[in-house]
């Protein structure tokens, strides 16, 4: 019986292990070696290039913009929502989640229809001179909406899970900013870090809400996954992999992170109990 279970466990084992390499391992090499195909010259060259680098840039900013609003967002909602009861907490969670449960391109719609042409704002907007969408703010916003929840949704958990009794104890003798600093957040730091490597994630990635606002004007609005896909529909294929090996890099640190955070966070805890 025992033999049975162990060859069973092989075998599940294997199924993964092919299952990974096919959908994970295997299409990073084939980028990473379209990359590369026509020597390195090329791919400094695809990868340096003014647009590139622009591309890169507004990537970094978009994802920097949406991990800081959402670290802040993140932490005053999931307060809220684990602190505090008051009528609506429900609903306001489930708003929290809508990120999850609509298609990006649709999110960019929402946003074209809200500061668009047929917006009651586009009057007010255009005689102020302020341009959103197809600009860098549209990009912004999108970003930050599609990562809304990820912050929020990794600390309520682990804030539910500790209840509300050393804060509660916290408040006879410290103010509300100690309380946080000296009580809250180490409790919930490595769930923190956590949901900012995942919003990042999904930041440095975003494609469909961000295409729907961003124009596609290239060295402006373009975003590392705009301009992949500009570079490949011209059949420009190295330079679209050389830029697509960018974002792979990226994973690959995130990823990296990723694990350092989770064996820092069972480690703790280990030391905890």
């Amino acid at each position: 019986m025992k033999k049975e279970n162990g060859l069973g466990a092989w075998l599940l084992i294997a199924l993964a292990a092919l299952f990974l390499c096919a959908m994970l391992v295997l299409p990073l090499v084939l980028v990473v070696h379209e990359a590369l195909a026509r020597g390195a010259a090329a791919y400094l060259s695809a990868v340096t290039e003014p647009f590139a680098v622009k591309a890169l840039q507004l990537t970094l900013l978009a994802t920097a913009v949406a991990v800081g609003a959402n670290t802040l967002f993140g932490l005053a909602s999931a307060w809220l929502l684990t602190k505090h009861d008051f009528r609506g907490k429900a609903l306001l969670g489930s708003l929290i989640d809508l990120p999850f449960a609509i298609s990006p391109v649709v999110a960019g719609l929402f946003f074209v229809m809200l500061f668009g042409r047929m917006s009651p704002l586009y009057l007010l907007l255009r005689t102020e001179h302020i341009q959103i969408l197809f600009a860098v703010p549209a990009i912004l916003l999108a970003t930050v909406f599609v990562t809304f929840p990820f912050i929020t949704r990794e600390l309520v958990p682990v804030m539910e899970s500790q209840g509300r009794s050393e804060e509660e104890a916290a408040t006879l003798g410290a103010s509300g900013w100690q309380m946080f600093f000296h009580v809250t957040l180490p409790n919930i730091k490595w769930a923190l870090l956590y949901g900012v490597i995942l919003c990042t994630a999904r930041a440095m990635g975003e494609f469909g809400a961000v295409s729907v606002v961003s124009g596609h004007i290239r060295g402006k609005t373009n975003t590392l996954p705009l301009h992949i896909e500009i570079l490949y529909n011209e059949y420009n294929f190295t330079a679209a992999f050389a830029v697509a090996s960018l974002l792979v890099l990226l994973a690959v640190v995130i990823l990296v992170l990723r694990n350092i955070v989770e064996w820092r966070a069972k480690r703790g805890m280990h030391h905890a109990h």
